[in-house]
């Protein structure tokens, strides 16, 4: 049996609840006129963007995608040129990875190794070997949500304020903004358009500084086109063994080429040279959804373990890639080649290529050059027929006038305001109609503004 308090302990008690409530009540009723003033300006305050993300530009989707998006809630009808998003265009991924990826869900609810599942990762290894890259073991290979976040933890492992990067220009912009997310410098070596695309080697050595630590290689080359040869991906070794310069190479649409052109991978000819090679299956399979990309460590990995171990512990950090689209990597990579069947003579990819650049170099002060692979081609508007100050503006006033959206040249890092990038996935006839409301878009453009 428990005590009874004797009741003055009730009074005081209560008369101290009382005190406290009354107190609270005049803090939060009566705030002084200091403490409204100074909160009022606290919620005024915009809260702004990390000063990091300064430089960081990605116009694939930026402001004129937006003002589509606005346009297409009123009601208009936008044909979008502007992203290789091939299953918006009825490029179905395979069947076989669709249903290796139904099958394996029951086994995909729980976090992989942070690297990837043994499976996939051998799936991978099998290919570089195939590719003639030597000396990859399981260990080399890194699974990710798509390469576009390997090429962030890449850049992020090794990256330090002040140091630099060459990046090609034009380049997809991930790469640039990569560079500079991760307090890095992006420097943009030139490509020669009069001779196919092919990256500058004398611009890309006289860019070359101290602070250099690397050089970007995408290859096939997105917005280009362009395949390198084996000439030139050996002077590019040569360039960065002399300089001590790690190699980053984007291969992603190693498998999507035209007209009998093959593909060399950079890692098959640097094996003295540390080479980080990327690949997925969004473009080659059909997959982009899937998010299922991997990262290679090649050639000479023996003053590399302190940035293995960066790479690592950023792998770590995320916990591992999406489990169900790992699961479609083996599958992928050991069956049929459907994307043979796609650009090959007759193919769906190689028939609209072909219509497409036929159709672009009719229009008047129009040039292009014939794309020898990817999903893409980056036409130049003649300065002379077409003076444009800024190319974004242009782009913008196409859509508005046409409803067709494309991205311009700038936003793939080109120098000049006279290139655009054209995705040439949709069917014949939207492509056809498309290309038209280009050319009739700069017929008008030149009646008023053309010399």
């Amino acid at each position: 049996m428990g005590k009874t308090l004797p009741p003055f302990i009730f009074h005081h008690a209560g008369k101290a609840i009382m005190k406290a409530v009354k107190t609270l009540e005049l803090a939060t009723v009566s705030p002084e006129p200091e403490i409204i003033a100074e909160a009022g300006a606290a919620a005024s305050r915009p809260i702004r963007k990390s000063a990091k993300l300064a430089e960081v530009c990605y116009d694939i989707r930026g402001p004129v995608l937006t003002r589509a998006k606005q346009m297409e809630d009123e009601g208009h009808k936008i044909i979008k040129l502007n992203i290789g998003n091939l299953a918006a265009f009825g490029f179905d991924s395979p069947e076989e990875i669709q249903m290796d990826m139904i099958r394996n869900l029951p086994n995909a609810a729980g976090y992989s190794d942070s690297k990837g599942i043994f499976a996939a990762r051998k799936a991978v290894m099998h290919y570089t070997q195939e590719k003639g890259i030597k000396g990859v073991d399981i260990e080399d290979i890194y699974i990710g949500n798509g390469v576009s976040e390997l090429i962030v933890m890449a850049m992020n492992a090794l990256l330090d304020a002040g140091d630099e990067v060459l990046v090609p220009a034009p380049d997809y912009p991930l790469w640039t903004a990569a560079v500079s997310l991760s307090g890095g410098k992006p420097v943009h070596y030139l490509c020669d358009e009069t001779r196919d695309w092919m990256p500058d080697l004398a611009d890309m050595r006289a860019r070359i500084t101290p602070n250099t630590r690397a050089i970007v290689i995408i290859n096939p080359n997105n917005p280009t086109g362009a395949v390198y040869p084996d000439a030139v991906l050996k002077e590019i070794v040569a360039l960065a063994r002399e300089h001590d310069l790690i190699l980053y190479a984007d291969e992603v649409y190693d498998k999507v080429l035209y007209d009998g052109v093959e593909h060399t991978s950079l890692g098959a000819l640097s094996g003295d040279v540390l080479t980080i090679l990327f690949n997925g299956l969004s473009k080659n399979y059909r997959s982009c959804g899937y998010r299922a990309g991997w990262m290679v460590v090649c050639g000479d990995k023996r003053r590399a373990h302190d940035y293995i171990e960066g790479l690592n512990m950023l792998a770590s950090m995320r916990l591992c890639a999406n489990v169900p689209g790992q699961y479609a990597i083996q599958t992928a990579l050991g069956g049929y080649q459907s994307i043979d069947d796609l650009v090959a003579e007759g193919g769906r990819m190689r028939r609209q290529r072909d219509l497409a650049w036929e159709l672009i170099t009719r229009i008047p002060g129009v040039s292009c050059v014939k794309p020898k692979a990817t999903l893409y081609m980056f036409p130049r508007l003649d300065p002379k027929v077409y003076p444009i100050e800024d190319d974004q503006a242009f782009i913008a006033e196409l859509l508005e006038e046409e409803r067709v959206l494309l991205v311009q040249g700038s936003g793939f890092n080109w120098p000049h305001p006279d290139h655009f990038r054209l995705v040439f996935l949709p069917h014949e006839d939207d492509l056809r109609d498309a290309i038209e409301r280009v050319a009739r878009f700069l017929e008008h453009y030149r009646k008023r503004h053309g010399s």
